[in-house]
C-alpha cells in the first residue's frame, strides 16, 4: 500500500490522501498510518485535553466533512465547553463546532513537506477510519504550541496500535404507519427551540428525511428541486443576505454564519470561496432537499436541509440569526419566493 500511495502521489502530487485511500480502497485512517513515525505521530486518546490547548494556536483552519460536503472556517477556537464526556463545543464568531466524543477515536499531528514551508495539522479520526474533524495551521499560527501537543500527547504508537472497526450499516427505517405521527406532529407544532427538533426525530425513532415526509400540513417541510440550493445562495450574495451552513459527520457539527461572497464551479463541485470561508459541495449528490419551517419563540425558522440517496444529511442553510432574535424576512423572502 505505501509503494501504491507513493506511486499516486508521483503522478498527481496534489491529490488528496481521501481521494487516494478511495482509489486504493482503503480507509484514510489506515493510509494515514503507513507515515506514523514520518512526519505523523499517533497521539494518547484525550481528546477533550487536547482540544483545551487549541485556543492556544490562535489563527487556523477549522475543517469537517462528509461524503458530499466539506466546510473550512478560519479563525480561533473561543469559548471552549469540554467538560462533560461525550459532548463538547466551541462557541466563536468565525468557528462555531459541536462535538460528539463518542466517535472520536484517533488523535494525530500531521507535519507535510512543503516546498516552501511545511504544513501542519491536527486529525481526528473515529474508529471506521473516517476525518472527524482537522484543523489546520498557517503562517499566523502559534507553531510552539503545535509542538507542545506533539510532545505533551505524542506516542511511539505504529500501525498496530490502531484498530479499524467497519461500522455495521444503518438499520433501515421503520416503516411511515409504524410511527405515532399524529403525536410527532403535535410535537413539531409545539416546538419553542429549534434545537428541540432532533431530540423529538430521535424520540419517535424516525430518519430526519423520514421526518420531513410526516411533517405536519401547512408547509412546514415542502420537497423541492435540488436546484433549489444553487439559486438561493445566488441570491442571498446578489442580495447581501447573511446565511448560516450547517455541516456535519456523526462526530462533528460545524457551523458558519455570515455574508458569502463568491459561488463557483469547478469539476464536480458547487463551492463558495471567500477568503475566511469555503465551502464545498457535491451538487449533483442531493437527492433530497427540503424546505423545513419549523416554529419557535422567535417565530418561524426556515431552514433548506440537503440529502444524499441514502437519506443522510449533506448540509442545512437558514438566515444568519441567534436565539432571541426572529428570522430574517430577507432569508424568509429569498426562499418562499424560489420555494
Amino acid at each position: 500500500m505505501i509503494e501504491k500511495w507513493a506511486q499516486l502521489r508521483q503522478v498527481n502530487p496534489s491529490l488528496r490522501i481521501r481521494n487516494a485511500a478511495e482509489i486504493l480502497g482503503v480507509s484514510e485512517l489506515e493510509l494515514l498510518c503507513t507515515r506514523l513515525g514520518n512526519g505523523v505521530t499517533l497521539l494518547q486518546n484525550e481528546m477533550p485535553a487536547i482540544l483545551s490547548m487549541i485556543p492556544a494556536l490562535g489563527y487556523v483552519m477549522a475543517l469537517t466533512r462528509n461524503e458530499e460536503c466539506v466546510i473550512e472556517c478560519k479563525g480561533s477556537y473561543k469559548n471552549g465547553m469540554l467538560d462533560k464526556p461525550h459532548a463538547g463545543v466551541f462557541v466563536g464568531e468565525d468557528i462555531d463546532l459541536r462535538m460528539f466524543f463518542s466517535h472520536w477515536k484517533y488523535a494525530f499531528t500531521v507535519v507535510e513537506e512543503g516546498a516552501e514551508s511545511d504544513k501542519k495539522s491536527l486529525q481526528f479520526f473515529s474508529n471506521d477510519g473516517t476525518a472527524v474533524h482537522k484543523v489546520f495551521l498557517n503562517s499566523k499560527s502559534d507553531h510552539a504550541v503545535f509542538d507542545k501537543i506533539k510532545e505533551q500527547f505524542g506516542t511511539s504508537g505504529t500501525a498496530t496500535d490502531v484498530m479499524i472497526i467497519h461500522t455495521e450499516p444503518e438499520k433501515p427505517e421503520l416503516k411511515d404507519s409504524e410511527i405515532d405521527a399524529e403525536s410527532f406532529r403535535h410535537e413539531w407544532l409545539s416546538l419553542r427551540d429549534t434545537h428541540e427538533f432532533s431530540p423529538i426525530v430521535h424520540k419517535y425513532g424516525m430518519s430526519r428525511s423520514q421526518a420531513l415526509r410526516l411533517a405536519p400540513v401547512g408547509g412546514y417541510a415542502i420537497r423541492v428541486d435540488t436546484s433549489m440550493v444553487r439559486v438561493v445562495l445566488q441570491e442571498a450574495i446578489s442580495r447581501e443576505v447573511p446565511v448560516m451552513v450547517f455541516v456535519g459527520n456523526k462526530g462533528m457539527l460545524q457551523i458558519f454564519a455570515g455574508q458569502i461572497f463568491n459561488l463557483v464551479d469547478h469539476g464536480e463541485w458547487l463551492n463558495i470561496l471567500d477568503p475566511e470561508f469555503n465551502l464545498h459541495l457535491k451538487e449533483k449528490e442531493i437527492s433530497q432537499c427540503w424546505i423545513v419551517r419549523k416554529p419557535t419563540l422567535d417565530g418561524t425558522v426556515t431552514g433548506i436541509e440537503c440529502f444524499n440517496e441514502k437519506g443522510e444529511q449533506i448540509v442545512q442553510f437558514f438566515g444568519k440569526r441567534k436565539p432571541g432574535v426572529p428570522e430574517l424576512m430577507s432569508w424568509r423572502e429569498i426562499v418562499d419566493i424560489h420555494g
